[in-house]
């Protein structure tokens, strides 16, 4: 408990000075996979990294629709380049097949996520939010960590400290099913593994460095859709009040990027209950600092998706 308590302390702070990503250095010539990036918050990070330079990977699952956002950052920035590969993070064999097929690259930005709307599973029977938003991005982190030069970056949630992990029941099999359980438990799962990934990297010497971001309450669709539309229009109201847009939450995404942000960090929004702002070192629920658990997760998750650390 007292290293959680020390963990805890080392990534909890805050910026002496308001940061966006026109603050982001120039990152000519690195090569960053940006996961989920045709819609949202992946989308924004991948045009703000093409503004500095970076040549952009787009991991998504619509290998058409990344295609036109690739021309698209052609477009809007001069000498910009974009390449687009297929990943399904519900699929651990297409999951494998992007992995092999990336090469070297220097930041890896694990942003892709999803919120169930009803309790399905996945191509490998994983519930879908556990299985989309944890064990696709962990299986991909793993395979790749022997071609990652820099840094992995995890787009996490501050839903994480509403969170419960069941080791035992991770796919709720056994119990009872909800849309903000699920997604609370992946992204619990998703700070847990950055924990873990973070020691293990430090205790090796790796020179892999990790952060963990939070948009805040971002617009970008995967929250507050209800299905009912009188519901549905109440929150895209307070929406446009309380939330960041999805370039402001990418904003934060980008920042959890930057050299100066030391490993393990988790950044988030500085406005009020962490809803909207810029970015700052914010956090983490105690749950989100348990080693213990974070250590059992990791064998859960290596045994599920049949990857391990290789470094």
């Amino acid at each position: 408990m007292a290293r959680a308590g020390r963990l805890a302390a080392d990534y909890c702070g805050c910026m002496t000075s308001r940061w966006s990503a026109a603050n982001l250095p120039r990152l000519d010539g690195k090569r960053i996979v940006v996961t989920g990036a045709t819609n949202g918050l992946g989308w924004e990070t991948a045009r703000g990294l093409a503004r500095v330079g970076a040549q952009v990977v787009l991991a998504v699952r619509d290998v058409d629709r990344g295609k036109q956002r690739a021309t698209q950052i052609a477009a809007e920035t001069v000498g910009s380049h974009a390449e687009v590969v297929r990943l399904d993070l519900a699929d651990l064999s297409s999951v494998r097949r992007c992995a092999d097929g990336l090469g070297n690259i220097d930041i890896l930005v694990n942003n892709a996520g999803v919120m169930a709307g009803e309790h399905g599973f996945t191509v490998d029977g994983f519930e879908t939010s556990f299985g989309t938003n944890f064990l696709g991005p962990f299986a991909l982190t793993n395979l790749l960590l022997p071609q990652i030069r820099e840094r992995v970056v995890i787009v996490g949630s501050s839903s994480h400290k509403a969170g419960q992990i069941r080791l035992d029941d991770p796919h709720f099999e056994r119990r009872s099913w909800s849309r903000p359980a699920a997604y609370s438990q992946s992204k619990l799962a998703d700070m847990l593994w950055g924990l873990e990934l973070d020691r293990r990297l430090r205790k090796s010497g790796s020179q892999i460095s990790t952060a963990i971001s939070h948009p805040g309450w971002a617009t970008t669709g995967i929250l507050g859709v209800t299905g009912i539309s009188v519901i549905d229009g109440v929150i895209a109201g307070a929406g446009r009040v309380m939330a960041n847009t999805p370039a402001e939450g990418a904003a934060i995404t980008l920042r959890a990027m930057s050299p100066d942000i030391p490993s393990g960090s988790y950044v988030g929004p500085d406005g009020p209950f962490g809803l909207r702002g810029g970015p700052v070192l914010v956090g983490r629920s105690t749950a989100a600092c348990d080693i213990r658990t974070a250590g059992l997760l990791w064998e859960l998750a290596e045994f599920a998706t049949d990857t391990r650390y290789p470094l």
